[in-house]
């Protein structure tokens, strides 16, 4: 159909035509009106859908952080631990 009228302009004349034709000039207005709030609404939910997942971005990598220090601590521990044993199966061996 777009190839129907060789380029752009034609196509949007015809769409601009065809419109008054359907919803009659008085409902124009209106019509693009509310159209106008749609878009504005969606560009609104847009944006503050990626002012959430920026801020949730934010959060995961401050976080990350906090969660590498408590499994370095954990390790730290475990560590520890082995250690202690170790200590005393070599005491043991040496009281045999």
């Amino acid at each position: 159909m777009i190839n129907m009228f060789g380029n752009w302009d034609q196509l949007l004349v015809v769409l601009i035509v065809a419109a008054i034709l359907f919803f009659g000039a008085t409902k124009l207005p209106e019509l693009f009106r509310s159209l106008g709030k749609s878009v504005g609404e969606f560009k609104k939910g847009k944006m503050e859908a990626e002012m959430e997942l920026m801020q949730m971005q934010q959060a995961q990598q401050a976080q990350q952080p906090v969660d590498k220090e408590a499994e370095l601590q954990k390790k730290i521990q475990d560590l520890q631990r082995e250690l202690e044993e170790l200590k005393k199966q070599k005491q043991q061996s040496g009281q045999s």
